[in-house]
């Protein structure tokens, strides 16, 4: 019963997500948007693979490594793009704190 709840939560958070990118204005907003998509919706869907597949052990604990490597790299990759596109130029349309403004002296 939870491996359900867990996979229906992933598909859902992986469809808003990919709404998101579709409908946000720019980059930053967008990668937001997928950086929540790629790590909630898969992290959710991986722990109800671990969770209802019939599988040896050795197969549940690589999904559940795959999981913790998801929610520990993917928010430092998007951070590392989000970074490069504004060193790179690339202005928030309309932002409230501008904290990469404080690194250019």
């Amino acid at each position: 019963m939870i491996e359900y709840l867990l996979l229906t939560l992933g598909v859902l958070i992986m469809i808003f997500g990919a709404i998101g990118i579709l409908r946000f204005p720019d980059v930053y907003t967008r990668l937001h948007a997928a950086t929540k998509c790629d790590t909630g919706g898969a992290m959710n869907i991986l722990l109800a693979l671990a969770i209802s597949i019939e599988a040896p052990l050795l197969t549940k604990l690589k999904l559940l490594v795959l999981a913790f490597l998801i929610a520990l790299i993917n928010p430092m990759i998007s951070h590392a793009i989000a970074r490069g596109a504004y060193k790179s130029g690339i202005k928030p349309q309309t932002p409230v704190v501008d904290m990469y403004a404080w690194d250019n002296p």
